[in-house]
């Protein structure tokens, strides 16, 4: 946990039930010198007993571990180095150390104080709405808790989160997003640039947010493809949750401490770009970037942006990116990082479109029509196609058995299961879903 991202562990809780803790102060005392004992160097925690009754309802105590993220990689005294992602442990080779140890630098920079900020330079209102979210009581109390403030100063990440003009010349960084439209599918140099729109979006981060999702929402082009309705219907060219996650990854991930760059945000009739001042933090493999290891470069940020519901802090996003992709039946995300910076590109353009060319009218409007749902019933396919169930059912087989579908049950003993006969459907509704 020191070498990403932090938490907190809980001892004394099983299956949802509080066993404690006070029945063995030899175990509580030991985990609380497991730290120092078996790390190097030592990982700083902060040990509190948490008073709780217990399952046979008797006062009793949790021990809860907080762990900061440090700037230092700890190791085990085997010399083994592990990181904390989501909920698995990962054991890093030398060069992912190496990277680690580049990469903790970053991590401490939103905790450091904004020098010449005070309480008065960030906006309460934001604040308070932020505190009605999570049920907090007392807003100094809250930004304290979530590492904002520093002996009543604003720590950076709170700067960045609150202030009402976070761009100005405390900080280094061009805090802000670029959203910019163009047209065609080429920028263009000089005279013969397409660029059609062009705001630059500045503020605290969670209305800038807003407002950039309200821009790209609002710019990017739309295509006529056949709905889950049966009809032609004006779709997004990129599905709104692919392109959402790229632009709060963006803002979380950024590097803040790199000055003289901003994030940009490009919209084209075929595409949407995403580009992030500073390179991937933790350990990453861009030849499966859905499957990257990665730890928050700004753990104070993410946590807040995640308890205002921008994102879930589960590591996923990239993963959730390629599925959502995947599921409207496009190109899978395209990443390029550079020496100083990270570029998404989101296509518009069909994954399959020379095989769906070659597909008769009907199969292509079934594939369509699953893309978009994402799942349909038999029944719902025999009504949007105008032919009975067991007529709709022989076509879906069909297309199964060429890998264009392929159905979804809960368990090879599913009683909706279509795998044998047109007769078990009969017992429940199908579901499918392309391939």
């Amino acid at each position: 946990m020191a070498n990403a991202e932090g938490g907190a562990l809980v001892v004394g809780l099983s299956e949802g039930q509080v066993e404690g803790m006070d029945a063995d102060v030899h175990g509580r005392n030991a985990l609380i010198r497991a730290s120092v004992e078996f790390c190097v160097p030592p990982v700083r925690t902060a040990a509190e007993p948490v008073p709780r009754i217990n399952r046979d309802g008797q006062p009793d105590h949790l021990l809860c571990l907080r762990v900061e993220p440090d700037d230092v990689v700890h190791a085990t005294h085997a010399r083994v180095v592990f990181l904390r992602v989501a909920d698995s442990n990962y054991n890093l080779s030398f060069n992912q150390r190496q990277q680690l140890l580049y990469d903790k630098g970053q991590v401490v920079y939103e905790s450091g104080g904004v020098a010449g900020a005070t309480v008065d330079d960030l906006d309460l209102e934001p604040v308070s709405d932020y505190a009605t979210s999570i049920d907090a009581a007392g807003l100094e109390s809250l930004l304290n808790a979530r590492g904002l403030l520093i002996d009543h100063t604003p720590a950076i990440a709170g700067y960045l989160l609150f202030a009402s003009h976070p761009e100005d010349r405390y900080l280094p960084a061009h805090v802000r997003v670029r959203v910019s439209r163009f047209l065609g599918r080429e920028r263009g140099l000089g005279a013969r640039q397409q660029l059609e729109r062009d705001e630059r979006v500045e503020g605290p981060l969670p209305g800038m947010l807003l407002r950039v999702a309200l821009l790209v929402d609002e710019w990017q082009p739309c295509r006529r493809e056949l709905g889950a309705s049966g009809r032609f219907e004006a779709l997004p060219l990129v599905p709104t949750d692919a392109w959402l996650e790229a632009v709060v990854n963006a803002v979380v991930h950024r590097s803040y401490s790199m000055s003289g760059d901003h994030i940009r945000v490009d919209v084209l009739d075929d595409r949407i770009e995403v580009e992030s001042p500073g390179r991937f933090p933790g350990i990453v493999d861009l030849r499966s970037p859905e499957a990257v290891q990665r730890f928050a470069r700004n753990p104070r940020i993410a946590r807040v942006l995640a308890d205002l519901h921008f994102g879930q802090e589960f590591g996923e996003g990239i993963a959730r990116m390629f599925e959502e992709m995947g599921l409207a039946g496009l190109d899978e995300p395209q990443y390029v990082q550079t020496a100083g910076s990270v570029r998404v590109t989101l296509s518009g353009r069909l994954r399959d479109q020379q095989m769906d060319q070659r597909l008769p009218d009907e199969a292509r409007a079934i594939v369509e029509a699953l893309r978009q749902a994402r799942r349909l019933g038999t029944g719902e396919l025999a009504e949007m196609l105008q032919v009975s169930r067991p007529t709709a059912l022989g076509r879906l087989h069909a297309m199964r058995e060429l890998g264009l579908l392929r159905w979804v049950g809960q368990s090879p003993r599913d009683p909706r299961d279509t795998g044998n006969s047109p007769v078990s459907d009969s017992n429940g509704p199908s579901t499918w879903r392309a391939s």
